[in-house]
């Protein structure tokens, strides 16, 4: 017995390298896949000649297949496997990317980028369980390190893209075709460890996964999802909203611009890199009320400094950017055995008050901007203002539901 324990050890860590490889690896290809567009989009629109309604509307259909997809993973997981679910999703995306290369036609293309989101959705699911079944220690440093992953790959991908679309090949240009095939090829590196590798859960009966009914009952679990949407709408809003109000309300050049949202997406990215360890030693539910609370009252203090104060637009990143990952170290602790179950609900509400939050962001921008029909400048910056504060509202709101939260558990011992 004793001389297979080196033997049992050896084979474990090789697997667990190899489980690392798969969610690491898996979150540079999905930050990828998901920030490559800004670049393309204008090429694709003359491409097909298509008009701004036309892509609009593109772009919705494109995040209700990543919602639907965000809706039956769970159950994909329960039938097949987190295994065979992260095979196909790395695999749609790679099939996604050889499709969108061969479409000349505008019909061709909606179906195949509409997969590509489908595969997308897949992904992040499948990446949030793996992570909650793998990280049963340092798990806050474990997914907002995994998370890290992401957010450096989504802060190179639009320059990845830009420079993939001009190069040139045996004189043909690469253009939007060949960089979304090129990159989307990049999910066939992580299909590799994942197809070696085993992953704990799958063994779980179907009598012992929470059923539905439960989890609707479960106030804890809509506390989760309030945290998550207020703090996901104030994370995304920033790469929509924050170059249109430094630009419009300060007469920046767009270069400016773009350089303090790149400077936001660096505080964003390393943020989660180095306050991981500080989620596990204080508590994830205290973590989320401080860091969240600050992006809140950096955002508001840059509102109101002005021009001075632009920096702290880019501050806010550095609170904002645990809430995701903690939210995921929260589930995989407080629900591990029914973490699929309840990421997908999380995940899948949230994805529905992320697409409410934009629109209130955009009404309210439009709604203060109109009321000073005497006075247009001053009108667009008072609705610039009320908009941008809205976000700021919900990184406020985010912290505050995270109080309601403590409160709850700390009343009945159960604070993670």
């Amino acid at each position: 017995m004793t001389s297979e324990r080196p033997d049992t050890k050896s084979r474990l860590s090789r697997n667990y390298k190899l489980q690392l490889a798969t969610v690491f690896v898996g979150f540079l290809v999905f930050g990828f896949s998901e920030n490559i567009k800004g670049p393309a989009i204008p090429r694709i629109q003359t491409s097909f000649g298509i008009d701004e309604m036309q892509l609009g509307t593109l772009l919705s259909l494109n995040a209700l297949g990543y919602l639907l997809a965000c809706t039956f993973t769970a159950f994909l997981v329960r039938k097949l496997g987190i295994k065979r679910v992260s095979l196909f999703a790395f695999g749609s995306m790679t099939l996604s990317g050889i499709l969108i290369f061969l479409s000349h036609h505008y019909s061709a293309f909606s179906v195949s980028y509409f997969l590509m989101y489908i595969g997308n959705g897949i992904l992040e699911i499948a990446l949030a369980i793996l992570g909650a079944r793998i990280f049963v220690r340092n798990t806050g440093t474990m997914m907002n390190l995994s998370h890290f992953f992401y957010g450096l790959s989504s802060t190179v991908a639009p320059m990845i893209a830009s420079g993939l679309m001009t190069v040139t090949v045996l004189s043909w240009e690469l253009d939007w075709r060949g960089m979304y095939l090129l990159i989307l090829s990049l999910s066939v590196i992580p299909m590799i460890p994942a197809l070696f590798a085993s992953f704990p859960g799958d063994e779980l009966a179907e009598n012992e996964r929470i059923p539905w009914s439960s989890l609707m009952r479960d106030r804890t679990v809509w506390l989760l999802v309030l945290i998550l949407t207020f703090g996901v709408v104030s994370e995304l809003a920033v790469g929509g909203w924050l170059v249109n109000y430094l630009e419009k309300a300060y007469g920046w050049e767009s270069a400016s611009a773009s350089g303090m949202l790149s400077a936001f997406f660096l505080c964003f990215t390393f943020a989660r890199l180095f306050l991981g360890p500080i989620t596990d030693r204080i508590g994830f539910t205290l973590s989320l009320i401080i860091f969240s609370g600050f992006s809140g009252l950096c955002t508001i203090a840059a509102i109101a400094a002005g021009q001075a104060g632009a920096i702290l637009f880019a501050a806010a990143g550095i609170g904002i950017a645990p809430v995701y990952p903690t939210i995921m170290a929260f589930i995989a602790k407080r629900y591990r055995r029914q973490s699929d179950t309840v990421i997908t609900f999380t995940v899948t509400l949230m994805g529905i008050g992320n697409v409410i939050g934009n629109y209130l962001i955009g009404a309210i921008t439009q709604s203060f901007k109109a009321g000073d029909t005497a006075r247009a400048d001053a009108g667009l910056m008072r609705g610039l203002q009320a908009g941008y504060s809205f976000i700021a509202l919900c990184a406020l709101l985010c912290s505050a539901t995270g109080i309601i939260l403590y409160r709850r558990l700390k009343k009945r011992n159960e604070l993670l």
